[in-house]
């Protein structure tokens, strides 16, 4: 009997909420282990799992991933949600990138100051509004959805491109629920994701994905991470 992936990581969304969605998208069962201490950080790189002294890291099929797009490239190849042949990896790959980011900045927001959340929430609308969505909808040319018409971003069938935009999708509408109403195939995306029963059961209350945190809980998290050093995403 196969074992589950084991995550290890705060219990928080960061950079490992990628790899929740995607094992989730591909009915994948895992647990997690949370960093809750200096101490558990300090046993993980001790131990040697950690090759560059830091987490995410993921263990499945004998092997401890670390880097967050290693352990995405391998669960999506894994699972079969990287495209039929190399081109359709290539652009499976471009709109991953796009969404990586948008997610990147999405990711640091609860961090900021309070007097740069203003700046920064306006600078994700605009890049969302004006470059990305467009592109993921094909309003801006490319194979998007608008061009091909189709069901899913590649190959009319889903993989992780479509995972990740709608996980985007999500978490940017936390921020700002006005950004993708002017996207109607993005919004079809969506729900034809979120209607997926994999998927469905993810977005249930008592899932494993993790909620936008509140400030109490950034605050927890920013004198952790100050105290080890660990990036705070």
């Amino acid at each position: 009997m196969t074992s589950k992936p084991i995550l290890h990581y705060f219990n928080s969304r960061g950079r490992m909420e990628s790899v929740r969605w995607l094992l989730a998208a591909a009915g994948v069962e895992f647990e997690e282990k949370y960093i809750k201490t200096l101490k558990d950080l300090k046993r993980l790189k001790n131990d040697g799992n950690l090759m560059f002294q830091q987490v995410p890291m993921v263990e499945i099929d004998g092997m401890k991933l670390v880097q967050t797009r290693a352990i995405l490239n391998y669960i999506a190849s894994k699972y079969n949600l990287y495209g039929k042949d190399m081109k359709e990896r290539a652009l499976i790959d471009m709109y991953t990138e796009g969404t990586y980011d948008l997610n990147d900045m999405i990711i640091r927001y609860p961090f900021l100051p309070p007097g740069e959340k203003n700046v920064s929430l306006a600078q994700i609308t605009r890049k969302a509004r004006k470059c990305y969505l467009p592109a993921f909808e094909g309003i801006s040319g490319g194979s998007a959805l608008k061009d091909h018409g189709q069901d899913y971003l590649v190959g009319n069938r889903l993989s992780r491109a479509d995972v990740h935009v709608v996980e985007l999708l999500y978490h940017m509408e936390e921020l700002n629920d006005s950004i993708v109403g002017s996207f109607p195939r993005l919004q079809a995306l969506r729900t034809r994701v979120s209607d997926l029963p994999t998927v469905k059961k993810f977005l249930q209350p008592g899932s494993q994905r993790k909620p936008f945190k509140d400030e109490k809980y950034v605050e927890e998290l920013k004198s952790f991470f100050y105290e080890t050093g660990q990036d705070r995403t």
